[in-house]
Parts: structure tokens; C-alpha cells; sequence
């Protein structure tokens, strides 16, 4: 709740003076007259329609769901119902012209906040022109695309883990068995044989829950998206093919391709258009720090090193 009334707070003063303005403009009563019909309240246009007054302070309908279209950019949809918003969004009104007829907007502490508030609100607004002219074109996208084919294929595979559990803690699988079973897949592996008998296998040998893990469904991956030293050698086996990699001592790990494909340029467009806009973005951003000038003291922003546990007396 303190984040989000610090969010308004900062909101406020860059709308209060707007609001203070469209307010006086507005007709003084009848718009929020509590004795009127729902049916006319309704036809009275929404800025015009007073629905929150602080003191001589009217707040129209569209300023108040300007506000609450704001709060909700930076923070996502309100946790709090409208009647809720509006309690607190008049409690912030009332504090914040009570702080200024107590002149805490003028206090150095105030000051400072406001500047770093305004530093922020301008920063976000030049990233936001420079992420717009960053965004690439549909020429630019395609030709990304075609010049990292690579990039888009993708294999449907199914793994299969073989881990020996500890019989003190209740495990099946020994050390033993795990080499026995790891030979049996092998064989159905190699004599292409219907993997209907991996499932069979598995099912056959008791085993607990952390000791196999298989894929009962080929699951796709793009390439970059497979993690492991194992990856690039899973993107080079054909559609059938199948490989056994060292899972660590007693363990196994079998990697079977059942299909390759490759993803085409509507399915991955997205994907471009955000990494290209992410280059260009990068690349402006080192251009303006150029241009601009910036030094830093390195000796004073090197990073420390890390201390360790048993010598951090804290």
C-alpha cells in the first residue's frame, strides 16, 4: 500500500495543476447534484461530470479515470475497487494542498524529490521516443530472417533420465539395475524397434518417482531455447535419430529427435521485431552516451570484491 501511495503521490503532482485547471472551468453544481436521476448524471459528458470534490476542488469523471488509466500504465490492473481509489485518491488531494499551504513543497527534502521524480518521468519519456524510432521495419525482419535461418529450427525430442536412487532413503533403482535398464533402452534404441517398448520398460521396472524421467510426449524446442552442454549435438541428429550422453556417474541420459521443422516468418516475426528493436535501441543509447560526453571515475566505481561469510563481521 506505501508503494502505491507514493506511485499516486508522484501522479498527483503532475496532475493536480491540469486537474485544478479543467475543474475551474467546469459548472459549479447540477453536474454532481446528488438529488439528480442516474438517467441524467449519465447523459452529462464526462468532463463535465463532477465526481469527487476536495474542498473548492471539483475532479470530473475523466480526469479521475485519466488518473486511474495512469496508475494502472506503471503498476498494472488496481488491487482496490473504484470506491476505494477514490478515497484514497481524495486523501492524497487533501494532503498534498494541505503540504503546500504548509510550503513543505518548497523544503530541500521535498525539492529533491520532486527533481529526481521529474528526472525520471523525462528519462521514461526519451526512452520511449527512442524505443518508437528503434522499431525495425517489415523489410528489416524479413531479411533478419532469411540471413538466420538456423536460428528457427526446431527438433520435437524425447528425454529419457536415468538416475540410481539411495536405498537408504527408500530408493528402487540401484547402481546395478540403472546399468541394466540403461543397456535394455540401448538395444530398443538401436534396433529402431516401436518406442512403445521404452514405455513398457519403464513401466516394468519398479522405480521411484525421482529415478526416470520420460517424455511421454515429444516436446519442440527452437534452437537457442534447449539448454545444456548437450544441445547443439541434439540439433544435429536427423528426424529418427537418437544419442546417449553422459548424465553424470551411475546416471544416463538418451535424447531421441522424432521431427525436425523449421519455424516460418509469421511465427517468429515478434521474436525479430523485439531483438532488432533491442539492437538498435543499444546502439542509440552508446551513440548519445558519445555525444554527450559521459566520464565515469573508475577507481571509484569498480566494483568490490565480494567478502566472504566468515570474514564479514555483520
Amino acid at each position: 500500500m506505501r508503494v502505491r501511495t507514493l506511485v499516486c503521490l508522484q501522479l498527483v503532482i503532475t496532475l493536480i495543476l491540469a486537474i485544478a485547471a479543467q475543474a475551474q472551468a467546469q459548472p459549479g453544481a447540477g453536474a454532481s447534484d446528488p438529488s439528480a436521476s442516474p438517467d441524467k448524471t449519465n447523459a452529462v459528458p464526462p468532463d463535465q461530470r463532477v465526481v469527487l470534490k476536495v474542498g473548492d476542488l471539483q475532479i470530473t469523471q475523466s480526469a479521475f479515470e485519466q488518473y486511474l488509466a495512469d496508475l494502472e500504465s506503471q503498476q498494472g490492473p488496481a488491487e482496490l475497487s473504484r470506491k476505494q481509489l477514490g478515497d484514497n485518491y481524495a486523501s492524497i488531494l487533501m494532503l498534498s494542498h494541505l503540504a503546500a499551504e504548509n510550503h513543505l513543497d518548497t523544503t530541500p527534502e521535498v525539492q529533491r524529490q520532486i527533481a529526481i521524480d521529474r528526472m525520471q518521468i523525462l528519462s521514461n519519456a526519451e526512452f520511449g521516443k527512442l524505443k518508437e524510432e528503434s522499431q525495425p521495419t517489415q523489410e528489416e525482419i524479413k531479411a533478419y530472417y532469411d540471413s538466420h535461418l538456423a536460428d528457427y529450427d526446431v527438433i520435437e525430442i524425447q528425454r529419457l533420465f536415468l538416475w540410481p536412487g539411495d536405498p537408504a532413503n527408500g530408493g528402487k533403482l540401484t547402481g546395478e539395475k540403472t546399468q541394466v535398464l540403461a543397456g535394455s533402452v540401448r538395444q530398443i534404441y538401436a534396433s529402431g524397434a516401436d518406442p512403445g517398448q521404452i514405455h513398457k520398460l519403464i513401466a516394468d521396472t519398479p522405480h521411484g518417482n525421482d529415478e526416470i524421467l520420460f517424455d511421454e510426449k515429444p516436446l519442440p524446442f527452437q534452437r537457442g531455447e534447449l539448454m545444456g552442454p548437450w544441445a547443439e549435438k541434439a540439433f544435429s541428429l536427423k528426424a529418427g535419430e537418437w544419442t546417449e550422453f553422459d548424465n553424470g556417474p551411475g546416471a544416463y541420459l538418451f535424447v531421441k529427435v522424432v521431427n525436425r521443422s523449421r519455424r516460418d516468418l509469421s511465427q517468429v516475426s515478434k521474436q525479430i521485431e523485439k531483438k532488432l528493436q533491442n539492437q538498435k535501441l543499444k546502439a542509440q543509447l552508446e551513440e548519445l552516451k558519445k555525444k554527450t560526453g559521459i566520464w565515469m571515475d573508475e577507481t571509484y566505481f569498480v566494483s568490490k570484491p565480494s567478502v566472504p561469510k566468515f570474514m564479514d563481521r555483520d
